[in-house]
């Protein structure tokens, strides 16, 4: 395919994982960060309403997926003690199936928020990153993340990386609020919230099924195939290995 176009592009929609972050980043130690820290984290904040209120939509999630059968494991109640098992087990159930519960990515994002206050975590970005945000944005491009860790996650992320805080270059943070990635109406929601037409703006992605979404609600696509063999398949979509073929 030629080289993409960027004239008449005004969004640049990214993905994080395995996109502008290292997959074994997210996979081994975000999410190990919060399986370690799950409960310890419950049995010191369960008290705050908010953490209260996620622990409640994680048990109403919990319903819902006994009702339709998914086998979860049992959440016996009676004590704050049991409530707090109930939910560290359910959790570290949804996140074995990499589910996208708003709940458990919202407490998730607590969890980071703590490690990275306490330096036990720094956020990655890939080392083409902090140059293709900033010669974007000199650009005038409209810079923006859609993922399916929460907003909150998001932000810690790009601003404690080791290239500093990239914040200052993302105009935007949509988590899976707007809708699942897989879901075409996701991005043009994302489209009406830019104020920009779904042709304006570029989405990358190493997902495919994420690509074909956003092609349906006519949003220009490009796989980013970081690793070798990735891009194999890639349907239709253009193909970049770097942020720097992208002027």
């Amino acid at each position: 395919m030629p080289p993409i176009d960027l004239t008449h592009i005004r969004v640049i929609l990214l993905d994080i994982e395995g996109t502008t972050t290292p997959l074994d980043f997210v996979h081994r130690t975000l999410f190990g960060y919060a399986r370690a820290n799950l409960r310890p984290f419950l049995e010191a904040n369960l008290s705050k309403p908010e953490v209260h209120r996620y622990v409640a939509n994680l048990k109403v999630q919990h319903a819902t997926d006994d009702k339709e059968k998914r086998m979860p494991p049992p959440w016996p109640t009676g004590s704050q003690e049991s409530e707090i098992t109930s939910a560290v087990e359910y959790g570290l159930w949804l996140m074995d199936r990499d589910s996208k519960a708003g709940a458990l990515k919202a407490l998730q994002g607590l969890m980071w928020q703590q490690g990275y206050r306490a330096g036990e975590l720094k956020g990655q970005v890939y080392a083409d990153v902090p140059g293709a945000l900033d010669r974007w944005c000199r650009k005038a491009k409209d810079v923006s993340i859609y993922s399916s860790g929460s907003e909150l996650a998001q932000q810690l992320l790009f601003s404690t990386t080791a290239f500093g805080d990239l914040t200052r270059y993302i105009s935007a943070f949509f988590d899976t609020r707007v809708g699942a990635k897989t879901s075409g109406e996701s991005y043009r929601q994302i489209a009406s919230r830019k104020g920009h037409r779904e042709d304006e703006i570029l989405f990358l992605s190493d997902s495919l099924a994420e690509l074909d979404a956003a092609r349906s609600a006519t949003l220009r696509t490009a796989l980013v195939a970081r690793a070798a063999g990735h891009g194999s398949r890639q349907e239709g979509h253009s193909i970049i290995s770097s942020f720097d073929e992208l002027d």
